[in-house]
Formats: structure tokens, C-alpha cells, sequence
């Protein structure tokens, strides 16, 4: 593998069984095992400080800008594409096109174990995904979402944000 636009800040821990590439990682990030963390020569995936990625994710950010927040929690076996479709068959994408776009999770996010994650979604801060969740548009901040596809069940309490809100 050719190594190229990485940027690691200061105590980053990525197991090496990790492949990762084009991306801007900010301090203290944690990446667990068999991950694939990659963004494209045009543009650097970057994850925010404090941020975990569980293992067996794949953030996928060649063709298009993946941005993960601060203090962002990914379980194990997250996919969070920038792009989808059938790649290999140009017939199928006369059918089928490709998607592409951008990808932001906000800061303080919890994405659940197994969530998808399509092109052209952006996450606002203090956002849940419920685990198995397919999220293919996007939603505020303080959503909890889940579902395939993901939907909206319920916003946090005006509680629940003062107390995020204090720290």
C-alpha cells in the first residue's frame, strides 16, 4: 500500500491490523482492529478528537468528503460510504446509478453497532443511531434515530439538552 496524506495528532492509537489512508486524525483517537479508514487524494477523511471506531468499520471517504466529529462513538461493524452502487458494472449503473456525496457526523454522536451509513447523510451533534440502522438521509441534532431506513423516534427532552449543555 502507498501511504499518502496522513496527519496524525498527538496520542492516536490505531491497531495494525487497520489499513488506513488519505486522513487527517485528530488527537486522541482510538481505532480498533480490521478497520478500513480511507479518504481520496481531493479529500482527506477526517476524524475528530477524542472519537472511537470500533472494529470491522469501514469509513469509506474516496470520493467524496467523510467528516467525523469530536467525541464521536462508533461501534463495531459501522460502513460509512461516500459512495455506493454497482462500481464493477457500467450497465447496471445506466440502471442503477452511482451515488456520491459527502458524509458529516457531528460531535458527540453514538452510531450502534452494524449502521450503514449512505452518501449525501449529515448527522447533527449529540445524534443516536440505534444499532442494524440503515440511515440514508439526514437528521438534526439531538435525534434518535433507527430503523431500515432510519426514522426518527424521538428528539432528546429539553432535559436532556440542559444537562448536555451544563458540562
Amino acid at each position: 500500500m502507498k501511504f499518502a496524506h496522513i496527519s496524525l495528532g498527538n496520542n492516536v492509537e490505531i491497531d495494525p491490523s487497520t489499513s488506513f489512508n488519505h486522513v487527517i486524525i485528530h488527537d486522541n483517537v482510538k481505532i480498533a482492529k480490521r478497520c478500513s479508514v480511507f479518504g481520496g487524494p481531493d479529500n482527506l477523511l477526517e476524524i475528530g478528537e477524542y472519537s472511537y471506531i470500533g472494529m470491522n468499520s469501514v469509513l469509506n471517504g474516496f470520493a467524496s468528503r467523510v467528516r467525523i466529529g469530536n467525541y464521536v462513538s462508533i461501534a463495531q461493524n459501522v460502513n460509512i460510504m461516500a459512495d455506493s452502487g454497482p462500481n464493477a458494472s457500467p450497465a447496471m449503473q445506466k440502471i442503477f446509478p452511482l451515488i456520491i456525496g459527502s458524509v458529516n457526523v457531528g460531535n458527540h454522536c453514538w452510531l450502534g453497532a452494524s449502521v450503514i451509513i449512505m452518501p449525501n447523510v449529515s448527522l447533527g451533534d449529540y445524534c443516536i443511531v440505534a444499532a442494524n440502522s440503515f440511515v440514508n438521509k439526514s437528521f438534526p441534532s439531538f435525534s434518535i434515530i433507527g430503523g431500515n431506513p432510519a426514522k426518527l423516534i424521538r428528539i432528546f427532552t429539553k432535559e436532556e439538552i440542559g444537562i448536555l449543555q451544563s458540562r
